[in-house]
């Protein structure tokens, strides 16, 4: 399916994506050149074109119109991708805010369906069904700003208040008294863990050389 693509291509499950720099003319037609289309006709296949999206990313002026097969592709002002959601700056701070929204959703499902406020009921359901809901993919979406980053604190200072006995006290005691750390400190631990992980994939010659 990638033979002859020119641009960064990707795949994962049903999707695909096909992204490039356009900046000239030339940058638009290497991304137009519809060699999906032919392997779509090859194959006896069909690109979903209700699905089929384009995201400008930047503020160059001139945004190329892309098309599929015979009809041009939708642009969008953001897009989601694999359930993170974009614009066309790369703000992330809409994702931060749809993430906050799912997980107090969850909390608040478990406050009025769970009668024990027990830190052995609520603390194994919330790090199971509301913590990963602000921790997915959290390494491309990681909030850039402080106000982004407090709104999915908020969401794990109201779990660790719902447990009886720590009402009281302060949100940095509540972590300590139940062996947490703050979502900021977490998201810090992921973001060293993949660029270990990263690092050590590379061959022992390229460590240093653009880091």
């Amino acid at each position: 399916m990638d033979t002859g693509i020119e641009c960064t291509f990707g795949k994962f499950a049903g999707d695909a994506k096909l992204c490039g720099e356009v900046n000239t003319l030339e940058g638009r037609d290497a991304i137009q050149r519809d060699r999906l289309g032919r392997w779509a006709c090859a194959n006896l296949m069909k690109f979903n074109q209700a699905k089929c999206r384009v995201l400008h990313a930047g503020t160059w002026q001139y945004q190329a119109q892309i098309q599929v097969g015979w009809r041009m592709a939708g642009e969008q002002p953001e897009e989601k991708d694999l359930g993170v959601l974009m614009d066309e700056k790369l703000d992330m701070s809409q994702q931060c805010a749809l993430a906050a929204q799912k997980a107090n959703h969850i909390l608040g499902c478990i406050k009025r369906s769970m009668a024990s406020r027990l830190r052995e009921v609520i603390l194994p359901l919330y790090s199971a069904f509301v913590r990963p809901h602000l921790e997915y993919c959290v390494q491309l979406w990681s909030p850039q700003r402080r106000k982004d980053m407090d709104l999915l604190e908020k969401v794990q200072w109201r779990a660790t208040k719902m447990i009886r006995g720590l009402e009281h006290l302060s949100y940095e005691d509540r972590l300590r008294e139940l062996g947490l750390f703050s979502l900021e400190k977490r998201t810090l631990q992921g973001d060293l863990i993949m660029a270990f992980q990263y690092l050590g994939r590379r061959p022992t010659g390229q460590m240093g050389r653009d880091s």
